[in-house]
């Protein structure tokens, strides 16, 4: 995939965003009702727009680049970057973010023609939106990371009390809109949870709240699994709850339809999910792969390429293995073929 333009690849870049900067925009935001226009993204084919989650520090990682060789895919998303020492972002809450085996992988993959999302937060962890005080604060770590590497994508995965608790889901999509007024060309995705309908009071909420602020990221992305109870089409259901979503942003930000859509992304976990009684089949994805192409979504992601494998006899599916008869890596190879 050619990306076009540029990266911005100098890590180390300075993320000079002031804390006075930021506070000054909160004040326009909120004062002053900025309305957000909808952004070009800098490169041909967006960052975020087929990018399977990996996970550097653990869960068995493969070799991204012999990943991208087999499969196709060029880009993915890197899971987590939580908060070490008070509103300090670390990979996985210890790693630095520059100068370790992470800042290595991630030169590998643009070495091989590819590029990267850093997501922030997941379910476990101590996490940035809530350790970080004020929005300008956590503004100001994320612009860290986008500078550390000179990204022109990131995923916020808000789960656990940074999306239950109300202060917190604000100061996150405060901050994100800070984030877009500094540097209006990265791509930001928002990944949360959802019923089988679509987002639950919880999710409209966070809706509401990046509406009150002016925030539309590049995808509103949705976790389609773990719902809770029995599920046999996670395929089908898969596509329901985007639906639903799909309908909760026309109706809060005032959108049509193909404009819903193309800010809309599904997130799916591949095999067996967290839960007994859910299985999403390589079927299930395939009828979620349809859907994205018929309706131009934003993003199309699945957790994990970790994953994306069968497991050994006697290993139950957990973080390195499906737990689903597959070839290697054939989930990561149908989000390769996704463009939009």
């Amino acid at each position: 995939m050619a990306h076009g333009t540029p990266h911005r690849y100098a890590f180390g870049a300075s993320a000079a965003r002031s804390v006075v900067a930021m506070a000054a925009a909160v004040f326009v935001i909120l004062a002053l009702g900025v309305v957000p226009t909808t952004r070009a993204s800098a490169a041909t084919v967006p960052v975020s727009r087929a990018n399977p989650y990996l996970i550097l520090g653990w869960a068995n990682p493969p070799d991204p680049t012999a990943v991208m060789s087999a499969t196709g895919v060029r880009d993915f998303t890197l899971a987590f970057v939580l908060a070490g020492r008070g509103c300090t972002p670390r990979w996985d809450g210890t790693r630095p973010m520059l100068g370790g085996s992470d800042a290595a992988s991630i030169g590998a993959i643009r070495g091989a023609g590819g590029d990267v999302s850093v997501s922030f937060g997941g379910w476990s962890g101590r996490k940035l939106g809530t350790t970080c005080k004020t929005a300008a604060a956590l503004a100001g770590a994320y612009e860290q990371v986008i500078g550390d590497y000179g990204l022109q994508a990131i995923d916020v995965d808000i789960e656990h009390t940074e999306f239950t608790k109300s202060t917190t889901r604000l100061r996150v999509v405060t901050a994100l809109r800070l984030v877009q007024m500094a540097d209006p060309g990265v791509e930001i995705s928002v990944t949360f949870g959802t019923t089988p309908n679509g987002p639950d009071a919880t999710g409209k909420s966070l809706l509401a709240d990046a509406a009150s602020v002016r925030f539309v990221p590049f995808a509103w992305t949705i976790m389609p699994f773990d719902f809770g109870v029995a599920i046999s089409d996670m395929g089908g259901t898969s596509v329901a709850a985007a639906q639903g979503l799909h309908n909760d942003l026309m109706a809060t930000f005032h959108m049509d339809s193909a404009t819903a859509y193309a800010h809309l992304g599904i997130s799916s976990m591949n095999g067996r999910t967290d839960e007994a009684d859910e299985t999403v089949s390589v079927t299930d994805y395939q009828t979620i792969l349809a859907f994205a192409e018929a309706n131009h979504l934003a993003r199309l992601t699945f957790w994990s390429v970790n994953r994306d494998r069968p497991c050994p006899s006697g290993t139950a599916p957990g973080d390195t293995c499906s737990g689903i008869p597959q070839a290697d890596d054939l989930f990561t190879t149908l989000t390769a073929g996704y463009t939009g």
